[in-house]
């Protein structure tokens, strides 16, 4: 290989932990060896524009504790399919142009592209690993839904933030005798809302993988009313769902390659709740909040756990792959391996049982 030169691009949805995970590989290059690095800007439009910044220790100084990404990013760019204009119905006309992508990198002399992405970002990732370029990925979600790490950046802290604001639901649940829902972050995975409901000493959490029964909910509260308990905290995952029901798509974004937004499910719950019980069901859903603010110290350690493994896999030039956290040890999987391979909550997970054996119920029907 040439003299040494990176692209570094974040894709998707951001994270907290992606700028640590800049400053990491930055930081870690820059000791290690003489080399360049660029970022490009709004993840893929970026390497299709050539637009980018230089990336020196003076650029990403300060930015480890900062949530979101200073390379900014974009969900909407998937230059395999990416819209040069429209038809006659006035859809949209998509054309594979990484070609032009290739031929900025090779202008700019990058070798080596580090893609921070989810599923959706790894999916290029992987089909310019198989048009030849050095490609190394690192997982980014808040969902902490990708099978082949045991986690990524951004779920602690996201954690964090939902945990605290339950908290705060609590007091005003209390002092007005009322049902709160929590709607949180996650799609189709439950994470989020099963370790924020445990860590949060909610009542009832709903997750997407378990679908809900809505008697088991207004037993729960009938029940706490027994013993004197007139509140209750119910954390529901956005892809919730109640028995024979579909998920709540609160938009479709057609030119996005994941068009499909989901939200809503706490609003429905508490429209559907109160006229069952003798309480006043209000709903709160903490959306983007989950993404913002400072990034929490075991994000931007396992950040950085992140940033010297992509060095590692550099030196080693071992491209073509995503790094991973598995056993509590950094190693890599291939990205044909990671692409569309979700991680869930299963029934016999651990933490499950724990929250059953505490009395938190997740309404599905299977001991509650």
């Amino acid at each position: 290989m040439s003299k040494l030169k990176l692209g570094i691009l974040t894709g998707g949805g951001d994270a907290p932990g992606l700028n640590a995970v800049i400053y990491g590989i930055v930081k870690t290059i820059k000791q290690r060896h003489t080399a360049d690095i660029i970022g490009y800007k709004f993840g893929y439009k970026g390497l299709y524009n050539n637009d980018f910044i230089e990336l020196t220790n003076e650029s990403i100084s300060g930015i480890l504790h900062r949530g979101g990404t200073i390379l900014h990013s974009s969900n909407k760019d998937n230059l395999f399919a990416h819209p040069v204009g429209t038809d006659e119905n006035g859809k949209p006309i998509l054309k594979d142009m990484s070609d032009v992508a290739i031929e900025n990198m090779k202008k700019e002399g990058v070798n080596v592209l580090i893609v921070l992405g989810g599923d959706g970002t790894l999916t290029s990732a992987r089909d310019f690993a198989r048009k030849g370029v050095n490609v190394i990925g690192v997982p980014k979600t808040i969902d902490n839904d990708l099978a082949s790490t045991d986690s990524t950046f951004g779920f602690d802290t996201a954690v964090n933030i939902v945990t605290e604001n339950l908290g705060r639901l609590h007091t005003t649940a209390e002092s007005h005798h009322r049902i709160l829902i929590a709607e949180v972050m996650g799609r189709y995975a439950g994470w989020i809302a099963l370790h924020a409901g445990l860590a949060g000493s909610a009542d009832v959490i709903l997750l997407p993988e378990f679908p809900y029964d809505i008697n088991a909910i207004v037993q729960k509260i009938k029940d706490r009313e027994a013993v004197g308990k007139n509140f209750t905290i119910i954390v529901a995952g956005e892809g919730a769902k109640p028995k024979d029901g579909q998920a709540i798509v609160s938009k479709v974004v057609e030119d996005s390659p994941d068009a499909i937004r989901l939200g809503g499910i706490g609003a429905k719950l508490a429209f559907d709740l109160e006229p069952l019980v003798n309480h006043e069901v209000r709903s709160v859903a903490l959306g983007h909040i989950q993404r913002g603010g400072e990034t929490s110290a075991a994000d931007r350690i396992l950040s950085l756990r992140y940033a010297n493994k992509v060095v590692d896999m550099i030196e080693k030039g071992e491209f073509g792959n995503m790094a991973a956290l598995k056993g509590g040890a950094m190693g890599y999987d291939s990205l044909e391996n990671v692409i569309g391979e979700n991680k869930i909550v299963t029934k016999n997970h651990e933490l499950v049982k724990a929250a059953k054996d505490l009395g938190i119920i997740f309404a599905d029907g299977d001991g509650c």
